[in-house]
């Protein structure tokens, strides 16, 4: 088998599997959370974690994947392929593997979550899940139509909106997060949603004793095709930037392919283990540009709302080729550079 046959999976569940028999077989710790939703034959769904290493660390390296659903391909590509050479640790340390944050979106082949919620989104240290940008207000209808899936001329409308606004002001706008419009996109939520709710809790209750956690966390979908960008918090920027070298950006839309959002992952981690210095990276995995990204996403969530949400919708294929190309240069590149970024995080842990 080829690296890429070996580590990528066709699908949620055949990734699930391979993630937990090879945990066992590398003598790691499974632990899994359920969540309520379902696949769609009624299967069950989970979050599923390996933990090497010491019980009560001081030192954690943590890895997470999914949580945008359907980008979990890649990381959890890389997680297999990590669980397959695993680095020595120190005999303080913990290497913690967190497979498909977003189960729901991964199975259903989806960004968001089981109630239409982006994760990313969603964990907001003072709990007012509220507001909007007026700019997405005044797109709703371009961004949801409350119809299935159909031609409408999305790229010419697309590209007058960039001429109109700008594309770094119009793209943190739209995708910067929004709490109003519970069937639209890159909505929040109004509550903080189980499956974070659960992981916030795990954090809590297993790096009690932690000092220091670098956190990868990575996704697909933003920036040049086949290139990794490593976004950072500004104000962690110069420090990350000595660690992980010039593919850390800030989160910024003037500078960077990225943009600024409330309630991201990065966020739970001095929620849940206060005491601890954090440096945390999100890892991003090119693919193709920001008006097709996201035409699909537009077109499969009229499916979702709109039409009939079955899987095997052509919007549904489309949404995955988008975040998972199936090129195997793409494939290979996600490998290497993950690889590559887990060993830079090892050595500075």
């Amino acid at each position: 088998m080829t690296p890429s046959e070996r580590f990528f999976s066709t699908d949620y569940f055949t990734a699930r599997n391979r993630f937990r028999e090879l945990v066992g077989t590398v003598s790691g710790r499974l632990e899994t959370i359920s969540i309520d939703a379902k696949g769609s034959k009624g299967e069950d769904l989970s979050i599923d974690i390996a933990w090497f290493g010491v019980a009560t660390p001081r030192r954690v390296l943590l890895h997470s994947s999914g949580l945008h659903g359907v980008e979990g391909f890649a990381g959890s590509a890389i997680q297999l392929q990590l669980m397959n050479t695993l680095p020595t640790l120190s005999k303080d340390s913990a290497l913690i593997i967190v497979h498909v944050l977003n189960p729901y979106g991964m199975a259903w082949l989806r960004r968001f979550n089981e109630n239409n919620v982006d994760l990313n989104r969603n964990f907001l240290a003072d709990e007012s899940y509220n507001d909007v940008p007026p700019t997405y207000a005044q797109l709703d209808p371009f961004l949801n139509p409350q119809s299935p899936p159909a031609s409408d001329l999305f790229t010419l409308k697309a590209g007058w909106l960039i001429l109109r606004h700008g594309m770094p002001a119009l793209k943190q706008a739209v995708v910067g997060g929004q709490y109003e419009y519970p069937k639209g996109l890159f909505f929040g939520g109004k509550r903080l949603e189980q499956g974070p709710e659960k992981y916030k809790t795990f954090l809590t209750l297993h790096l009690a004793s932690t000092e220091r956690i670098i956190a990868i966390d990575v996704h697909t979908g933003l920036g040049k095709y086949g290139e990794d960008t490593l976004l950072a918090e500004e104000k962690d920027y110069n420090t990350l930037h000595a660690m992980f070298g010039e593919r850390v950006t800030p989160l910024d839309a003037e500078e960077s392919p990225a943009y600024r959002i409330r309630g991201a992952l990065n966020s739970v981690l001095p929620q849940a283990v206060p005491k601890a210095t954090v440096f945390a990276i999100t890892q991003e995995f090119g693919t193709y540009g920001p008006t097709k990204v996201l035409h699909a996403l537009r077109e499969e969530n009229r499916w979702h709302h709109y039409g009939g949400g079955r899987l095997g919708h052509p919007t549904k294929q489309v949404l995955k080729e988008t975040f998972y190309p199936q090129r195997e240069t793409w494939r290979a590149r996600v490998l290497q550079r993950g690889a590559e970024l887990l060993q830079q995080a090892v050595s500075n842990l």
